[in-house]
């Protein structure tokens, strides 16, 4: 399976980077090919790390003012114009969408794909990995949403919030019927 997942190009500490690199061993060891922002630095080094060296594939979809930053040997890179091209190039090339720890960036990213699937422009599996309670408070915001009326259909058809990889990748293989 083909798994976008968005998250941060900073180098974060070891509660953040151990988590991200058992979740890419799973998602290489399972067979999977990682659609990623292409970065050769941060937290996507350590997921490109983990997928590339547990024998998965690895997908890149870099922006033009990023580039130079772009992971070399990956086995597909494209480099998109801006970073709304890039975000549909990710989309259109992934089945399901992770969402890990991030900045700015990474929550755009984020809510672009769950608005796209409110939408109905996309039915792909979408799942918060909620490393260290990182997205707690998105959590609850998300659950007020829902509890409130102002998400058009329920929470769990929208999001799938996991507490770590392996939970993650269950609730995507699952989803996509892969024994």
């Amino acid at each position: 399976m083909n798994i976008c997942v968005f998250l941060s190009a900073a180098d974060l500490d070891d509660r953040y980077t151990r988590p991200a690199r058992e979740f890419a061993e799973l998602l290489g060891k399972g067979g999977h090919t990682l659609v990623w922002g292409g970065s050769e630095s941060g937290l996507m080094k350590v997921v490109a790390d983990g997928v590339q060296e547990a024998g998965g594939r690895l997908v890149g979809v870099s922006v033009d003012f990023l580039a130079a930053k772009a992971r070399a040997n990956a086995d597909e890179m494209v480099v998109a114009k801006d970073l709304a091209e890039r975000k549909a190039l990710l989309l259109a090339k992934s089945e399901a969408v992770v969402i890990m720890v991030g900045g700015t960036g990474t929550l755009d990213e984020a809510t672009e794909i769950l608005e796209l699937k409110k939408h109905g422009k996309h039915t792909k599996p979408v799942v918060l990995l909620n490393t260290a309670g990182f997205y707690d408070g998105l959590k609850e915001q998300f659950r007020r949403m829902d509890d409130e009326g102002f998400l058009p259909m329920p929470l769990t058809d929208l999001v799938f919030f996991a507490e770590d990889g392996v939970a993650a990748l269950a609730y995507l293989e699952e989803s996509a019927g892969v024994q």
